[in-house]
């Protein structure tokens, strides 16, 4: 990966996503601390935004108020590709059915609100590094 990490945040709740920020821009990893934070507060938005930005990693609300984030995942690069984004899902709900439907929609992981700091970027991380 060259240059600043691009992470597209996905997340309709304005305090979500400032707290996902200061989390980020917090973090122990220092590419995740210099990331340049994209953010979306739709699945229309995301998709305007990956229509012409790359991104390297996709924090993805499942539950937004147009749809289900994980239909986005259909139209980002398969994951064979070079330069496919890792992709973590975010949920209130536990279920194990719904963990088991994003990991099958193609999420590298799944993270549940309320955010934990660790649990939030430790998936990032995990999943940044295998890239």
């Amino acid at each position: 990966m060259t240059g600043a990490l691009r992470l597209l945040v996905v997340e309709d709740n304005e305090l979500n996503r400032a707290l996902v920020r200061a989390i980020i821009t917090r973090a122990g990893n220092p590419v995740l601390r210099e990331a340049d934070i994209i953010e979306a507060h739709t699945l229309a938005q995301a998709r305007a935004v990956l229509s012409d930005t790359p991104v390297d990693a996709v924090l993805l609300d499942v539950q937004l108020p147009d749809g289900s984030g994980l239909s986005l995942l259909d139209e980002l690069p398969q994951p064979a590709r070079e330069h496919r984004p890792v992709v973590v899902a975010v949920t209130g709900g536990v279920m194990p059915d719904q963990r088991a439907a994003a990991l099958a929609a193609g999420c590298d992981a799944i993270v549940t609100k309320p955010y934990v700091a660790a649990d939030l970027t430790e998936a990032l991380s995990a999943h940044l590094a295998d890239r």
